[in-house]
């Protein structure tokens, strides 16, 4: 008998992170279950994406248009040629089925998220339309962006797209997101104005200083509870995408629902040296 293969580092920390999400849920009376965890694999190959794949995990993040477009073809098997339209965003989720090349039957889908923590505000990126089955977008932060977003969404001829809208909620100028005082606003417009979105809940990014993040993270549910008022909608329908390495054990005691961990699982970052002149 063959001995069982050794599990990678990622798939380690990715068991790790998965135990220590299910006992933050626990504490806080959530289900488990119910907390989706996006495997961040920012600047890391996709032979790393491929075991934590095969170890069963179905969500991953990008936070660079490039890399996703890069790598998205090596890893959604599936799809190969993008055909891009032009949309000014941050973030947004993806969905692409792999497809198993020896019995040519597709396997669980795998959810992209591509999220631009470095604050691309006016950058023209492209979405690949060659994904059908893309099923949400995170980040909308303005009716200008959701106006935008609902005409390409129309001119794909493709149902309804979900999206997530971004709140500022620790107030810095370097962070996107609306105003907290300007989230209902907002909401309604992308329920009244954008037929071709779907508005599915509220994300937020936290202070690096995570004894700050209690609050940010209050923030995003207090504004998800006037939101569910303002629009007569249960707070289940609402999602709260908070919470990250650093302190997404504290999102979720909170009520996360969505959680974004890269360096926990893939480890540090790789940047590519700067060349010297």
């Amino acid at each position: 008998m063959a001995a069982p293969a050794v599990e990678g580092a990622a798939v380690v920390a990715l068991r790790s992170v998965m135990l220590r999400v299910r006992k933050a849920a626990e504490r806080s009376g959530n289900i488990a279950d119910r907390v989706r965890v996006v495997a961040v694999s920012k600047t890391k190959p996709v032979s790393l994406i491929r075991q934590v794949y095969e170890a069963g995990h179905r969500r991953f993040g990008e936070n660079y248009v490039q890399e996703i477009l890069e790598k998205a073809p090596q890893v959604c098997l599936s799809v190969c040629l993008f055909h891009s339209v032009s949309l000014s965003l941050r973030v947004f989720w993806a969905c692409a089925c792999f497809v198993n090349e020896e019995s040519n039957k597709e396997i669980p889908p795998l959810m992209v998220i591509l999220d631009n923590m470095n604050y691309l505000l006016a950058n023209e990126v492209g979405i690949p339309a060659g994904v059908p089955n893309m099923a949400m977008i995170e980040g909308v932060d303005n009716e200008k962006m959701a106006n935008q977003l609902d005409r390409v969404v129309s001119s794909l001829g493709r149902n309804p797209l979900k999206v997530c809208v971004q709140v500022n909620t620790s107030g810095e100028a370097s962070k996107s997101g609306i105003d907290p005082s300007g989230c209902v606003e907002l909401v309604k417009h992308v329920r009244l104005h954008c037929p071709n979105l779907e508005f599915s809940g509220l994300m937020t990014i936290g202070m690096p200083d995570y004894s700050s993040t209690p609050e940010n993270f209050k923030t995003l549910s207090n504004c998800r509870t006037e939101v569910c008022k303002a629009l007569g909608m249960v707070e289940e329908q609402c999602e709260l995408s908070m919470g990250m390495s650093g302190d997404f054990e504290l999102a979720i005691e909170m009520g996360s629902t969505n959680v974004r961990v890269g360096s926990t699982i893939f480890g540090p970052r790789e940047y590519p040296k700067k060349q010297s002149n």
